[in-house]
């Protein structure tokens, strides 16, 4: 029995089955295969949630790996609520509204855009721009789950299961959000 209970210390740690909250605590210890495998967790998931806010896989791919470099140095910070990849994308959003306050002075329709289009022709950028504002104020009427749970699984293109295992949270909370929402969404619409 003790010789069973000295092998279990000999042995390295099944980082694949702890939780993301225990993981990230190992984190902030400086646990660098903590850290790798919260990223194999919660790669894929972080990606879509990135890419479901600006809408740009490049700017999603360098946008994730600042995320995964923030997590890293303030993981220290993360306060035990037994919901880490909420934390995680809390520090994704955040790095997504810096990006879009630089990138501000940057119009949606270039003047190249709008040159040689006679009067009276449809110009699609503007058309889409418009659209794009509407969807963003729609977006605005939902509470912070409901908008992550609608980003995720239209933009994300996750399953309502995957979503609910991400958040950590019940099948049926995952599913009555998200129908609450699209009421909410569709109700807006049709006012405006």
């Amino acid at each position: 029995m003790l010789f069973m209970g000295l092998m279990s210390l000999d042995r390295p740690e099944d980082y694949g089955r702890l939780s993301d909250e225990k993981l990230l605590n190992k984190v902030a210890d400086g646990d660098q295969e903590a850290f790798r495998q919260l990223y194999q967790n919660t790669d894929r998931t972080m990606y879509s949630f990135i890419l479901s806010i600006v809408k740009n896989p490049q700017d999603a791919e360098e946008i994730m790996q600042e995320s995964y470099l923030k997590i890293w140095t303030s993981a220290k910070s993360y306060k035990s609520q037994g919901k880490p990849l909420a934390w995680m994308f809390t520090i994704a959003r955040n790095l997504c509204y810096m990006k879009f306050r630089e990138q501000k002075h940057d119009s949606d329709v270039t003047i190249d855009d709008l040159m040689g289009l006679e009067a009276g022709e449809v110009c699609k950028e503007i058309e889409m721009a418009a659209d794009k504002m509407v969807l963003l104020a729609a977006l605005q009427i939902l509470k912070e789950e409901e908008r992550e749970i609608v980003l995720l699984h239209t933009s994300g293109g996750m399953k309502h299961r995957e979503i609910a295992a991400s958040l950590n949270i019940p099948l049926a909370t995952a599913l009555s959000r998200y129908n609450r929402a699209m009421k909410k969404l569709e109700n807006y619409l049709r006012e405006e």
